[in-house]
């Protein structure tokens, strides 16, 4: 019954911009932080971006601040992860995940999982 459904993910350009979504359902949506992760071949799965909407708070990791941005629409339950001046390096697969209340930038506080959403940036 619960559900995190990522959207958006696609083959861009560097330095193009794209926005994924993060559709949530089956739970108080606005008692959840949203966090974004993401997952490169070879790679361990990394905190990208955190929302928490009923704490006012937003986290970001050193390789995407000012690049990404997060936000949050709670009457849709869609949280979404605005990306611009995108770079190879930012090619993964793309999680969102919810975690009650507090945002944390460890993927194992989370209780919630999407499936993922596949980001592809060309050089």
């Amino acid at each position: 019954e619960v559900q995190l459904v990522e959207s958006g993910g696609t083959l861009v350009q560097a330095g193009g911009s794209l926005r994924l979504s993060c559709a949530a359902s089956g739970f108080t949506f606005d008692d959840y932080a949203i966090g974004w992760f993401r997952q490169a071949p070879g790679k361990e799965r990394e905190a990208v971006s955190c929302i928490s909407s009923s704490h006012g708070d937003t986290y970001y990791a050193d390789s995407v601040e000012g690049r990404f941005t997060v936000s949050s629409d709670n009457d849709k339950n869609t949280v979404y992860l605005q990306m611009n001046s995108l770079k190879p390096e930012d090619t993964a697969v793309y999680y969102c995940a919810a975690e009650y209340e507090l945002c944390s930038n460890y993927a194992n506080e989370y209780d919630y999982w999407g499936q993922g959403t596949l980001v592809t940036v060309s050089s």
